[in-house]
């Protein structure tokens, strides 16, 4: 598995969240296995997206870009940062 982790900085009078078109946009691209959005102190805010192959994640990289440009637009934050991962550990506690 693999994850794309994008780095926000939102302005003071939003969270940057995303919509639910723009969620249901990510989880329809190939390959996508799920999205967090987590919003931190500062005004900054993190999206991960997770992807099942390296492949899948290479292969989202001009649709999830379009996905993000214009989701920030919208919610008037900068993107500082995108970068990639491969994922060694994943496991959630019920």
């Amino acid at each position: 598995m693999f994850a794309r982790v994008s780095t926000y900085q939102t302005s003071a009078d939003r969270t940057g969240e995303p919509s639910e078109e723009t969620v249901k946009r990510v989880l329809e691209l190939p390959g996508c296995r799920g999205i967090y959005y987590l919003k931190g102190d500062g005004n900054k805010a993190l999206s991960i997206t997770l992807w099942e192959s390296a492949e899948a994640i290479s292969g989202s990289r001009e649709a999830a870009a379009s996905i993000r440009t214009a989701t920030s637009a919208e919610q008037h934050m900068e993107i500082l940062a995108v970068e990639e991962f491969e994922v060694l550990t994943r496991d959630l506690k019920d």
